[in-house]
């Protein structure tokens, strides 16, 4: 006899897992960002001030 199915209980465990991997891309670009922003890539550093 199948099992009696529980739609609210799944669609918030999609809803769990789908927020799970949002959050991980995010650490991951946000990780990615500070990296590059981090490493000298050859342009020079913005202080606001302009050279004369």
């Amino acid at each position: 006899m199948p099992r009696k199915p529980n739609y609210d209980f799944e669609r918030k465990e999609r809803e769990r897992a789908k927020a799970a991997k949002k959050a991980e891309k995010l650490a991951a670009k946000a990780e990615a960002r500070e990296h590059s922003r981090s490493g000298d890539d050859g342009a020079p550093a913005q202080t606001g001030e302009t050279e004369k």
